[in-house]
């Protein structure tokens, strides 16, 4: 998320638990289609003995039907490394991401939006992209209406060190929520079940401002997409505590996002968390670029809410404190939810 500066801060209980060193101390190698299949093969070597004992670990749930524990580990394995350096926005590391990223988009049936998956910012000195794939809806009239899946995919690179590592590797901020676009592109990309066209997008340049989303809503908004509604995946790596939801919705208050949400999972799957509207957190991710572009909702869900993860922009943000079966949970349970926004006859969500 961006930062939330001092207050923010000071809600965070600091864990003094054990740190990972970093684990992979070679320069980032060169980017492009042969240095990414070389890091995404050596994740998926590295991953799949693991796979079953991180289900057993994570406590995967019988009822999962599409992603697994397994699935979510390959991605955050890979996005959370100490060979990405952090993915700072523009850096060698986030272009290795995005390699990655084009791949599964392309494994997927996910085609890109734009003439390339790369859309350049034009808001910032580096060079950095957007990663934006679109899968088009199946019926002749609604295709035309959009629905964006959005995260972020950059974080905030090298920092002080804390026990000789300096690698915010960014796990829950934001691997977490670009897995689960992932997963969902990769859902829709082989089943073409939706009537709606759906873009799946990575934003770059979260942690400096929103530059990535603000960019892509401007651009889109220039372009007259009719955009539905802007669903957003932001820290979703650890489940909520002592709660009766599964996630939380930024802005719950100013739509009916959360009732349409929990009719398609028949279940009470978002939920109102007062910290989030005290920290007015509806302002602080990359749907608020879309609510100001084009005044549709554009809202967040995620599952931090202060007490549950201590390693906010810290070097502790590693893969290996990330439940996979939950993600993979929240995955499963989300793919009906955006079935239902995507395919049913009239735009049913609306700012109240």
């Amino acid at each position: 998320m961006k930062k939330f500066g001092h207050l923010l801060l000071t809600m965070l209980i600091l864990g003094c638990g054990a740190r990972q060193t970093n684990r992979n101390s070679n320069p980032i190698g060169t980017t492009g289609a042969d240095g990414m299949k070389g890091s995404m093969a050596a994740v998926e070597e590295s991953t799949k003995d693991d796979i079953a004992t991180k289900n057993k670990i994570k406590g995967e749930p019988k009822s999962l039907s599409f992603s697994s524990s397994g699935e979510i580990a390959i991605i955050m394995d890979f996005l959370a490394s100490d060979s990405l350096q952090g993915r700072d926005a523009g850096s060698l590391g986030i272009g290795m991401a995005a390699d990655f990223v084009e791949n599964i988009f392309m494994k997927n049936g996910v085609k890109p939006y734009f003439e390339t998956y790369r859309d350049t910012l034009s808001n910032f000195e580096k060079p950095a992209f957007n990663m934006v794939g679109v899968v088009e809806g199946n019926d002749p009239s609604l295709k035309d209406e959009f629905v964006i899946l959005g995260a972020h995919y950059d974080h905030i690179g090298l920092i002080d060190p804390e026990n000789n590592d300096s690698i915010a590797n960014g796990a829950n901020d934001n691997a977490s929520g670009s897995t689960v676009v992932l997963e969902l592109a990769r859902y829709f990309g082989n089943t073409n079940k939706n009537k709606r066209t759906i873009v799946f997008t990575l934003f770059s340049a979260e942690e400096k401002g929103l530059l990535g989303s603000e960019h892509l809503a401007q651009k889109l908004k220039a372009q007259n997409m009719d955009l539905y509604a802007m669903l957003n995946f932001e820290m979703v790596g650890v489940p909520l505590i002592d709660k009766d939801y599964l996630m939380y919705l930024t802005g719950y208050e100013l739509s009916n996002l959360a009732s349409v949400s929990n009719t398609y999972a028949k279940e009470n799957l978002a939920g109102f968390l007062p910290k989030a509207q005290e920290f007015n957190l509806f302002k602080r991710s990359d749907n608020y670029p879309f609510h100001n572009a084009f005044g549709v909702p554009s809202q967040t869900y995620s599952t931090f809410d202060f007490t549950n993860f201590d390693f906010y922009h810290r070097v502790d943000d590693e893969a290996s404190l990330m439940d996979f079966g939950h993600m993979a949970n929240l995955v499963n349970k989300v793919i009906p939810v955006i079935e239902g926004i995507v395919n049913a006859p009239t735009r049913e969500i609306k700012y109240n």
